[in-house]
C-alpha cells in the first residue's frame, strides 16, 4: 500500500478519535439520555466539549480535501517524495490541532490548521 494510503487511513483513525472524544464530553454534560434521544432542545455543549465537537467537524471538512487529494495523487500515480511529505505534514498538524484546540489555545490553533493546509498545497502541487 502506498504510504500517503497509509496517511489518509490514521487521518481516518484520528477523525474517530475525535469523535469519541466529543461525543464523551457531551456525555458529561447532558448524559445518555439526551444523547440517545433526538437532541431537541439539547443544551449547547461549552468548554473543552464544545471545542472537541468543533475540532471534530473541522477534521470532517478537511479529511474530505485530504482523502481527495491523496487518491486523486495515487490513482494518478504521481505519488513521490513531496507527496508523502505533505501527507505527513498534514496528519501531524491535524493531531497537534486537535490536542491543542481542546486544550482551548486558540492563535496555535490556527497556525496548525496553517500547516495542515500548507500540507494540502504541498501534496496538489504533485498533481499540476
Amino acid at each position: 500500500m502506498k504510504p500517503e494510503l497509509t496517511l489518509l487511513m490514521w487521518a481516518a483513525v484520528l477523525t474517530l478519535v475525535q469523535a469519541v472524544v466529543a461525543t464523551q464530553g457531551a456525555f458529561n454534560q447532558v448524559g445518555l439520555t439526551m444523547l440517545a434521544g433526538n437532541r431537541e432542545g439539547m443544551p449547547e455543549i461549552t468548554g473543552w466539549a464544545g471545542r472537541a465537537a468543533r475540532a471534530h467537524r473541522n477534521m470532517l471538512e478537511n479529511l474530505v480535501l485530504f482523502a481527495i487529494l491523496v487518491l486523486i495523487a495515487v490513482l494518478a500515480d504521481k505519488t513521490n517524495g513531496t507527496t508523502l511529505m505533505g501527507a505527513q505534514i498534514f496528519l501531524w498538524a491535524r493531531v497537534a490541532y486537535a490536542i491543542v484546540y481542546v486544550a482551548g489555545i486558540p492563535w496555535l490553533r490556527t497556525a496548525l490548521w496553517g500547516v495542515s493546509v500548507a500540507g494540502l498545497v504541498t501534496i496538489f502541487s504533485q498533481l499540476l
